[in-house]
């Protein structure tokens, strides 16, 4: 059975698919996998879809994408020209690509690549079968699908996703680059997951891409599991770029280990509605974790960030930069919660969540919380919202500037706060372009802009 209709999504149709092809689901799960594949359906059962009552969604309502008819993908669906798909468009940024196409691993050689370092890269349910012990010992361990109903409900019917293995000491030669591609004629509901491990002391970089190259809706519950062991450093990139008839749910988990640190970069460009949960657990001391994130929206998208961050054990440092630019109808949502357990003394976090409205009919909610148990500590959080500053703009204008430019100009100035931080040369170039397209869009056409872009695009969604 290639796809199995399920139209709208409703609790009562995911419980007779899941009776129905139980079997299916569970035939390569270890016994400790298949019974967190039925744990996880009864709590997503008893939990159901999370509604606006609910205090974290209150800001974000369903409704519209699960009333859409969608087919759910059982198996691989069949696509005939995947090199086309899984053509990387940064120019001269080298990495490993690692390809998803609506959900399930495609690869044009083997679906489980093991390198001469020792690092492992391909399919998550090749690497079940060949690795079960390393999956075993990862796999569900961050990522709670006990009381987070769509973490549930990926656990539950997950079939594939991607997996990388960076053994003790290794530094990857180069990015891993994992591309998740939506493309197909119909609706499609997706579950995907991705298990990354760091041993001790290995180095990682990580480009996770979300694309969709039609405007056919889609839903997609994608979620992530990240371990990071002693000392040792992943430097993390989420790219999402979807049509405006997209739902995403995200849901990445980090676990850090003594010492061990991440730089984390979350750049939405474009989505119909896009939700980000973000989950950092401090599982050793001296640990550090820096989450930057931008969101660009306009017309009637929506961009929902919550960020959690748990510093458990004591001298962690953890830091947030989250800043947003909205357009015409669009609303964002930034929900930043820090926990600073009792013995988590000289713990260091920070949070700062500001935005640009550039319309009287955008909204933004935001939210930094600051929750600490004990005295020692240095924890501080803001938040603004606001439009473009009126001196800045009085003081372009007095140059000869014209008002669109200045406006571009300020606007650019804002967002390269967040695109500055990013390491990758070859990445951070292709990003700023992406940027300047997107802020272009709504505002001017190219030819009289005052930011020049180095790719000769019109327009980034083309």
């Amino acid at each position: 059975m290639e796809s199995t209709n399920l139209s709208p999504i409703t609790l009562s149709r995911l419980v007779s698919l899941y009776e129905t092809h139980r079997q299916q689901l569970v035939a390569c799960d270890t016994p400790r996998l298949a019974g967190l594949r039925d744990r996880a359906f009864q709590s997503f059962a008893s939990l159901g879809f999370p509604d606006t009552k609910q205090e974290g969604w209150r800001h974000t309502d369903l409704k519209e994408s699960l009333a859409r008819l969608y087919d759910y993908p059982l198996d691989p669906l069949k696509e005939t020209d995947i090199q086309k798909v899984f053509q990387c468009n940064i120019p001269h940024l080298d990495t490993a690509i690692l390809g998803q196409l609506n959900g399930w691993y495609v690869s044009r050689d083997v679906p489980l690549m093991e390198l001469g370092n020792g690092m492992i890269m391909g399919s998550l349910s090749e690497a079940r079968k060949k690795y079960p012990e390393l999956v075993e010992k990862y796999y569900g361990r961050a990522a709670d699908d006990t009381t987070d109903a769509f973490t549930a409900l990926n656990t539950a019917f997950v079939r594939d996703g991607v997996f990388v293995y960076v053994p003790a000491g290794v530094k990857s030669p180069r990015p891993v680059q994992m591309i998740n591609v939506i493309h197909h004629k119909s609706n499609l509901l997706i579950q995907s997951r991705n298990l990354i491990i760091l041993g001790e002391n290995a180095r990682l970089s990580l480009v996770h891409c979300d694309d969709s190259y039609n405007h056919q809706g889609s839903f997609s519950n994608i979620v992530t599991e990240i371990f990071a062991g002693e000392n040792a450093f992943l430097d993390h990139y989420k790219l999402q770029n979807l049509n405006n008839n997209s739902t995403l749910i995200s849901s990445t988990f980090f676990r850090l280990d003594k010492a061990a640190g991440l730089e984390s970069h979350y750049i939405s460009l474009n989505g119909g509605l896009l939700r980000n949960n973000i989950r950092v657990v401090f599982d050793g001391t001296h640990g550090r974790a820096d989450l930057f994130g931008l969101y660009l929206m306009d017309k009637k998208q929506h961009v929902d960030n919550q960020i959690y961050v748990d510093h458990a054990f004591p001298e962690c440092t953890s830091t947030e930069v989250f800043k947003g630019i909205l357009d015409e109808n669009a609303r964002g949502v930034f929900n930043g919660h820090v926990l600073v357990r009792r013995n988590a003394v000289k713990t260091d976090a920070r949070q700062s969540n500001k935005n640009m409205l550039l319309t009287d009919s955008a909204r933004v909610n935001s939210k930094p919380f600051l929750e600490i148990y004990n005295d020692d500590v240095k924890c501080s959080h803001g938040s603004s919202v606001g439009q473009l500053d009126s001196m800045a703009m009085f003081y372009l204008r007095q140059r000869g500037i014209s008002e669109e430019s200045a406006r571009m100009l300020l606007m650019f100035a804002f967002a390269n706060e967040v695109v500055a931080k990013i390491a990758i040369p070859e990445l951070r170039g292709r990003i700023e372009d992406m940027v300047k397209k997107r802020l272009q869009g709504e505002l001017q056409i190219c030819e009289q802009c005052v930011l020049h872009c180095s790719t000769p695009e019109k327009n980034i969604n083309q």
